[in-house]
């Protein structure tokens, strides 16, 4: 089994739809390894644990939603990221890497997946005439103490979260990773509470003068949902072997 590295890319691109996305990094293959792919690595981010994880599984390709050649990155592959370019291009590992497409897909997607985790049933993005901006919304089946959402949502992801406000919430908007300058965006549409990864100082102002709750849950933590159930269906439809290897990380 197994399957070809123009078929896996031609099959990610057919899946996340990057060119609908005007993003930081390319989203693609972005470190061109063997052609024959039997076995995928998957991570949030391409760490270079996440890279010697892989040599060590014998992996033909990685798939991460943080790779390389970010639009305000040095180019120069060297120290760290050379270290890392290296260990892929020796070992003759192939690197994927999705990031928009990854927060955005409708049921595979790192929002998808942190939404199921909330505990809400049915949602769509926020503004679905504007991909870019990844933040999804939906509603709780009932009003719930906003402490019961966060302990059940740290549950889920096994970790401690921040929370501020204790009003009851049902109108929920939220986005994973470094999402928390979509507060005031979230207040307009009328969201109860906004729950991202991270979190700023004014972040905590804004949710107490607008009246809207807020959890950071870890940008880490809720983007570990998307590649998980991309590899997942890589391993359905292409029979390729899929493992997914949580680097964790805090933050």
């Amino acid at each position: 089994m197994g399957t070809s590295r123009q078929e896996m890319h031609a099959a990610l691109d057919a899946l996340l739809e990057p060119q609908r996305f005007k993003d930081f990094a390319p989203n693609g293959l972005q470190v061109e390894g063997r052609e024959k792919i039997e076995t995928v690595v998957s991570g949030v981010t391409a760490s270079q644990a996440l890279l010697d994880a892989a040599v060590a599984l014998e992996a033909d390709a990685i798939l991460v939603h943080h790779g390389y050649f970010w639009r305000s990155e040095d180019p120069c592959l060297v120290g760290m990221k050379g270290r890392r370019v290296r260990t892929l291009m020796q070992a003759g590992i192939n690197l994927f890497a999705y990031h928009l497409p990854l927060d955005c897909h409708p049921e595979l997607g790192n929002n998808a997946g942190l939404g199921r985790a909330l505990g809400v049933a049915q949602f769509a993005p926020l503004s679905p005439q504007e991909p870019t901006i990844p933040v999804f919304f939906g509603e709780l089946p009932m009003q719930t103490p906003l402490n019961t959402v966060a302990e059940r949502l740290s549950k889920q992801l096994g970790r401690p979260l921040l929370s501020e406000g204790n009003r009851p919430v049902q109108r929920i908007a939220w986005c994973t990773g470094g999402g928390q300058g979509y507060i005031d965006q979230a207040a307009d549409a009328g969201a109860d509470l906004f729950v991202t990864g991270e979190v700023s100082e004014q972040t905590i102002h804004i949710a107490r003068e607008r009246d809207v709750g807020f959890i950071a849950a870890g940008h880490h933590a809720t983007e570990r949902f998307g590649v998980q159930s991309v590899g997942h269906w890589l391993s359905q439809e292409l029979g390729v072997e899929h493992q997914f290897v949580d680097d964790d990380n805090p933050a």
